[in-house]
C-alpha cells in the first residue's frame, strides 16, 4: 500500500523536483515548467504561495513526474 500523499505547497513540491533532476524551463503567469534532462516529460506547476496542491494534481503531477510518493516525503 502506498503512503498517504503529503501535504505540500508549490514551493515545497518544486523543492522536491529539483532533488528529483528537474529543472526550470520557464514560466506563463502563475505556472512554472520543468524538465527533467533523461526523461521526456514537461511538468507544469500552478504557484500561488501559500496555497496548498490538491489531492489530485499532486497525485497527477507525481504520475507524469514517474515518480512516487515515498520519492517526495522527508
Amino acid at each position: 500500500m502506498s503512503p498517504k500523499l503529503p501535504r505540500l505547497t508549490a514551493k515545497q513540491l518544486i523543492k522536491k523536483l529539483k532533488e528529483n533532476g528537474y529543472v526550470y524551463s520557464g514560466s506563463e503567469g502563475s505556472h512554472q515548467h520543468f524538465v527533467h534532462p533523461e526523461k521526456p516529460v514537461k511538468l507544469t506547476i500552478p504557484v500561488h504561495p501559500g496555497k496548498i496542491i490538491g489531492p489530485g494534481l499532486l497525485k497527477a503531477i507525481l504520475r507524469q513526474a514517474k515518480l512516487e510518493p515515498e520519492d517526495i516525503l522527508d
